[in-house]
């Protein structure tokens, strides 16, 4: 009984392994390799699949999403003979699980060299300007060749992009001092075109200042002489629309004598001429009042005219009615008879 129920339970084990080499279960997103006695057969697929036991072996298992390899800096020299470290980044995509598997040992590793081998013909054609600021031309080129290469090895390149571009620390150095120059130089231009264009607003705004002062000057002095047109026009028609007569008019003219006087500046008054017609007439205003009282004040004379002197003929007479210079009547002379 011992030798039966020691087959039987090795029948047993057996069966269990059997059984779980036959029923094979795959995640989604994700194949296997199949080879029967050492030979490709088929690729599984997700799900459950059933497999020839101790016949057919699970070769490979390969992740179908996009997977992401970040490459270590790689010294890269460009055309100016200038050593830079360039980190990458390859975003791939396995899409032929039998390619990936038996048209290359390691895709991971083949993509890391070509990567850097491409990298470096991208480079070696540029300098360190063009490779600083160029990230995308760089980034299509290696795309390009890697795509082209990587696809009979059933993958796609989806992205390559750089990480890093390290020059030397010299020249990292050389570059800062270049830039701070070329900030400074632009803060400088910014300051002069700032001090110009103020200043200029600035003499814009005095210009314009000044033209409206003087066009309110101006205007103030149109309007101050309009106004005292209007008032000399208003009094010159008040005055002959009620016939002032002419001791109105002397009185009027005596009280405005005193104004001339105002003021501590004033130490010389002169007295016009005709202060003693308007005496005259005042006296003989209040002679008419009083009726032949007492007798009024003298007239003033008035002060002679001033005679216009010629140096060579003298003195000319003059009109006192008109108080002008009669032209100088030369008077007859006779001569002397001489005996013939």
């Amino acid at each position: 009984m011992e030798p039966v129920l020691i087959v039987l339970i090795v029948l047993v084990v057996v069966a269990f392994i059997a059984l779980i080499k036959t029923i094979q279960v795959i995640p989604q997103a994700s194949a296997a390799i199949v080879e029967r006695f050492g030979r490709y057969t088929r690729t599984l697929s997700a799900g459950l699949n059933i497999v020839v036991p101790f016949i057919d072996t699970i070769r490979n298992r390969i992740d179908l999403r996009e997977q992401v390899v970040p490459f270590p800096p790689q010294p890269v020299i460009t055309s100016d003979n200038l050593v830079v470290n360039i980190d990458t980044v390859i975003y791939y995509q396995v899409t032929d699980p039998r390619a990936a598997t038996y048209e290359v040992a390691s895709y991971i590793q083949a993509i890391e060299q070509l990567t850097v081998t491409t990298l470096r013909n991208i480079i070696g054609s540029m300098d360190l300007e063009s490779t600083l600021t160029s990230r995308e031309v760089i980034n299509a080129g290696l795309r390009g060749v890697l795509d082209e290469a990587t696809g009979r090895w059933g993958i796609r390149v989806n992205r390559v992009e750089l990480k890093a571009i390290e020059p030397p620390t010299s020249i990292q150095d050389s570059m800062e001092k270049q830039m701070r120059a070329d900030r400074d130089k632009r803060a400088a231009i910014l300051t002069a075109e700032g001090a110009r264009q103020a200043q200029i607003l600035r003499a814009e705004g005095e210009k314009q200042a000044a033209v409206l002062q003087a066009e309110g000057e101006a205007q103030a002095a149109v309007l101050k002489a309009d106004g005292e047109a209007a008032a000399i026009r208003t009094v010159f028609e008040a005055i002959h629309e009620g016939d002032a007569d002419q001791k109105l008019l002397a009185y009027q003219y005596l009280q405005t004598l005193p104004e001339l006087a105002k003021g501590d500046a004033n130490k010389l008054w002169i007295i016009p001429s005709e202060v003693g017609d308007a005496l005259k007439g005042l006296g003989g205003a209040f002679q008419g009042v009083t009726g032949g009282g007492a007798p009024a004040a003298a007239a003033v004379p008035p002060p002679a005219a001033r005679v216009p002197v010629d140096p060579a003929t003298g003195p000319r007479p003059v009109d006192t009615e008109n108080k002008t210079a009669r032209p100088r009547v030369e008077p007859t002379r006779e001569y002397p008879k001489i005996d013939e």
